[in-house]
């Protein structure tokens, strides 16, 4: 089974040359900003605001740059796409964004998928993008309404064989396929120790780790049953299988 390696490097404010193999794409969603979103669009090829992502990154960017006057930060900081149901997205934030040229997609005509789903939808059909070394950091995921993460733990399981990071101050989640067996860089200046392994897609019969401090050899997991919340990253190379889809999340340090 192939290996798949993951690392937040993304978080450095100076990544290491091996990150340089993967493409990012920041997506940044309607909720409060992280206050590393600053490094996240340095790292980002691609720049995109889902509906009222734009008003977020228009009213809350500026905040976190308190000497500079917050005109330059807008203009500095421009999407290169919005895209959603436009019914979050203030007036005044589209035009502001359209005069600096950035791209201004009405989606409302689809009303089964979130406005997440949509982004994700059109990164991974861009054609200059290479679908395996893209990776898809999503800011402003977690928080607020139960049913909007719900919503962007979805959007993970719907597009598994793209990698996306659901971000916020706090911690990040991504998918594990069962497809791969994967190994996870840690970089304890920004994450850790506490993180979990949750089956995403149905009971796990059998899940293998190491690296942490409450190992799984061969274990099953499922709701109702044992998950394994609340453990601890011991070593700086983490290792999962499994036989079922596993949400990976951890948490991270005060940093940006």
């Amino acid at each position: 089974m192939e290996l798949l390696t993951h690392s937040s490097s993304f978080l450095l404010p100076n990544p290491p040359l091996d990150s340089a193999a993967l493409t990012y794409v920041l997506v940044v969603l309607n909720r409060d900003l992280p206050r590393f979103t600053p490094l996240l669009w340095k790292n980002a090829r691609i720049r995109i605001c889902a509906d009222g992502g734009a008003n977020r990154l228009y009213d809350e960017m500026p905040l976190l740059f308190p000497d500079e006057a917050a005109l330059a930060v807008r203009e500095r900081y421009k999407p290169d796409l919005i895209k959603g149901d436009m019914d979050s997205v203030r007036e005044e934030v589209s035009q502001f964004y359209k005069a600096l040229g950035t791209r201004v997609v009405d989606a409302s005509a689809d009303q089964d998928t979130t406005d997440l789903h949509k982004c994700i939808a059109y990164i991974r059909d861009l054609p200059n993008l290479k679908h395996e070394k893209t990776c898809v950091l999503v800011a402003g995921a977690l928080g607020g309404r139960f049913d909007h993460e719900v919503g962007n733990i979805n959007v993970l399981c719907h597009f598994s064989s793209t990698r996306i990071v659901l971000l916020s101050d706090d911690c990040l989640i991504q998918l594990l396929p069962s497809s791969h067996h994967h190994e996870i860089h840690i970089h304890p200046t920004i994450e850790g120790p506490h993180c979990g392994l949750v089956p995403i897609s149905g009971p796990s019969k059998s899940s293998t780790t190491t690296g942490l401090q409450w190992n799984l050899s061969d274990t099953e997991m499922r709701f109702g049953g044992l998950i394994s919340t609340s453990n601890l990253v011991k070593d700086e190379i983490v290792t999962v299988q499994s036989d079922s889809d596993l949400l990976w999340t951890i948490s991270l340090r005060k940093i940006g």
